[in-house]
């Protein structure tokens, strides 16, 4: 007969699927392991999704999220409800895996670069995180996803949350500890270099299409 795995939690006081996220999240912090088994089945599959995205790689995604559900066995307690417990989960986890690039010496962008006023009203340029067209239409996935993982952490951090993660600026400016308009400007210059990205791979492509046709075209006696 199978063991349980060691870290299966015991019985909780009410079945798990009875409980609420609020409930859950207090009985967690009494130490209630089926209350925390419970938070990780709610929440696991979206934490290792913002952290595949960052990272590019299943197996480090699974260690980072995992050691990010680790980290919040160990916080939980600190938890005090001024935000809203996945933006404080997904805050964790982004400094888990900022750390990990971190210790890997990857380039990293600032999150607190100046953006750029507008001339104006001296606040953030209107434009700056606004819909842009120059992404939209049939992209290649592939090329799409090798070319955000190509991107510097910081921008490829704000890319995920807000473009893949669904997370409105005033949002990720609480999970990355900036400014929405430092948010907002790195979005812009995220979209920029992976827009610059994906022509550099068309334009590869194109030249390597161009080389196949012309060894195979048919040469002159």
């Amino acid at each position: 007969m199978a063991q349980k795995r060691p870290t299966e939690p015991r019985q909780a006081a009410k079945a798990p699927a009875a409980l609420t996220e609020a409930e859950a999240i207090r009985l967690a912090q009494a130490g209630d392991g089926g209350a925390f088994d419970f938070l990780y089945q709610l929440h696991s599959r979206r934490v290792y999704a913002l952290c595949l995205r960052m990272v590019g790689n299943p197996a480090d995604a699974e260690d980072l999220m995992q050691e990010a559900f680790l980290q919040l066995f160990r916080k939980i307690g600190t938890f005090r409800g001024e935000s809203a417990f996945s933006t404080w989960l997904h805050r964790m986890t982004v400094n888990v895996v900022l750390m990990r690039l971190r210790k890997k010496s990857l380039p990293a962008a600032s999150l607190e670069e100046t953006t750029e006023p507008d001339e104006e009203t001296g606040g953030p340029r209107k434009d700056i995180g606004a819909p842009d067209l120059g992404l939209s239409g049939a992209v290649d996935r592939v090329n799409l996803e090798r070319s955000i993982e190509k991107l510097p952490p910081g921008y490829r951090t704000v890319f995920v949350l807000h473009d893949v993660q669904g997370y409105e600026h005033n949002e990720i400016a609480d999970i990355m500890g900036c400014s929405v308009g430092n948010s907002k400007s790195q979005l812009h210059k995220a979209r920029t270099r992976l827009r610059e990205l994906l022509q550099e791979d068309a334009r590869d492509q194109a030249r390597q299409e161009r080389q196949e046709a012309k060894a195979q075209a048919p040469h002159p006696d």
